[in-house]
């Protein structure tokens, strides 16, 4: 029986970071596509980001584009070679790492915008 190990979570955040970046791409097409309406709507969605769960937005969405690429990186490495399937639990430990890390910076620089307000 398959207990669900790192495969199956890797698998299930690689889905769900991808669903996440193309929600963030169509919402950004969709708010860049306001110009045509005028500046003023333009600025009043855009005023919107401003609020701070779009900030907290944003750093989900640097940890979910940085999981999504290097998780991709470890896929191609285990689809490519003839070794990668041997070490794909602790390739996917580091894209955990990496993520996490990115995830802590983006916070680091974000922070003091959603407690400041500017």
């Amino acid at each position: 029986m398959y207990r669900g190990r790192e495969g199956q979570w890797a698998f299930l955040l690689h889905r769900l970071s991808g669903l996440a970046i193309l929600l963030y791409l169509l919402i950004h097409v969709i708010s860049i596509s306001l110009f045509m309406f005028g500046e003023n709507a333009y600025m009043s969605v855009h005023r919107l980001y401003d609020f701070w769960l779009f900030r907290v937005g944003l750093i989900l969405i640097v940890a979910g584009v940085v999981y999504h690429a290097f998780n991709g990186l470890r896929i191609i490495v285990m689809d490519f070679t003839g070794t990668g399937v041997a070490y794909q639990r602790q390739m996917w430990y580091g894209v955990l790492a990496i993520s996490v890390l990115a995830t802590l910076y983006a916070a680091y620089m974000v922070f003091p915008r959603i407690l400041g307000g500017y």
